[in-house]
C-alpha cells in the first residue's frame, strides 16, 4: 500500500475497533504514559532514538535567529528528564481552555478570549474533507491525533482520548517533524516538509503546520493561566 492508502486503512480500522469495543480508562492512561515517555526520545532535526532512518538526517541546520529575539537563550525544554519513572502530567479535565482558561483570559484582557477561541476552533475544524486525491473523507480522527500529540509532548492528558490512536496514525518520522515544527521551528527545512505525506496537497500539509502551532499555543496558555489562577486563589 502507498503511504496514503495505508493511512486511510488505519483510520478505517480505528473507527471499526471503536465501534466494537472501547478501551478502559486504565488502558488509556497506560497508553498515554507510554506515548508521553516516547515523545521525550524524539529529537528534532531528523535525529531520533527510534531505530528508523529519516530522509533528512543530513540536513540539520542551525539557523541564527538571535537577531529576531530579545533572549537568544530562551527556548523549548522537555517537560521532564529522560529516564524519570514518574513524569508530570497536566490533566486537561482539571483545567480546560473551555471551562477555565477562556474566562480567565477574558478577565485579564477584555474580549481576547473570544478571539483566541475562534482561532483555535477555526484551525482545528478546518477541512476540505479530502485526503490527497480522495474526497468525502472524515479527517476528524487524524486532526485530533495531531492536536493531542502536541499536548502529549507538553505532558497534557485528555482522559477521554485513546492515545493508542496516535501511534497508529502518526508514523515515527512524522513525529520527528511534529516535534521540530512545534518545539524548534527554526530548524525546520523544506526538505523535511517534503519528506512526509508526499501524496498530500500543499494546502493539507500547511493545515498540519497551522494545527501544530495552535495546539502548542493552547498548551502554553493552559500552563500559564493555571499558574495565574493558583496565584489569584
Amino acid at each position: 500500500l502507498s503511504e496514503l492508502e495505508a493511512l486511510m486503512e488505519r483510520m478505517k480500522r480505528l473507527q471499526e475497533d471503536k465501534e466494537d469495543e472501547e478501551a478502559s480508562q486504565e488502558e488509556m492512561a497506560t497508553r498515554f504514559e507510554k506515548e508521553k515517555k516516547e515523545s521525550l526520545l524524539v529529537i528534532s532535526g531528523g535525529i531520533c532514538a527510534f531505530p528508523v532512518q529519516f530522509p533528512f538526517d543530513d540536513e540539520i541546520v542551525s539557523t541564527d535567529v538571535s537577531r529576531y529575539i530579545e533572549d537568544p537563550g530562551f527556548g523549548y525544554k522537555d517537560f521532564a528528564r529522560r529516564g524519570e519513572d514518574h513524569l508530570p502530567t497536566f490533566r486537561a479535565q482539571d483545567y480546560t481552555w473551555e471551562n477555565h482558561g477562556f474566562s480567565l483570559v477574558n478577565r485579564l484582557y477584555s474580549d481576547i478570549g473570544h478571539l483566541l477561541d475562534e482561532k483555535f476552533r477555526m484551525v482545528y475544524n478546518l477541512t476540505y474533507n479530502t485526503m490527497a486525491t480522495h474526497e468525502d473523507v472524515d479527517t476528524t480522527t487524524l486532526r485530533r491525533a495531531l492536536f493531542n500529540y502536541v499536548h502529549c509532548m507538553y505532558g497534557i492528558r485528555y482522559d477521554d482520548y485513546d492515545y493508542g490512536e496516535v501511534n497508529q496514525l502518526l508514523e515515527r518520522s512524522l513525529k520527528v517533524y511534529i516535534k521540530t515544527v512545534t518545539c524548534y521551528p527554526e530548524r525546520t527545512t523544506k526538505r523535511m516538509y517534503d519528506s512526509y505525506w508526499r501524496q498530500f496537497k500543499h494546502s493539507e500539509k500547511v493545515h498540519v503546520n497551522l494545527l501544530l502551532m495552535e495546539a502548542r499555543m493552547q498548551a502554553e496558555l493552559l500552563y500559564a493561566l493555571r499558574a495565574i489562577t493558583r496565584h489569584l486563589t
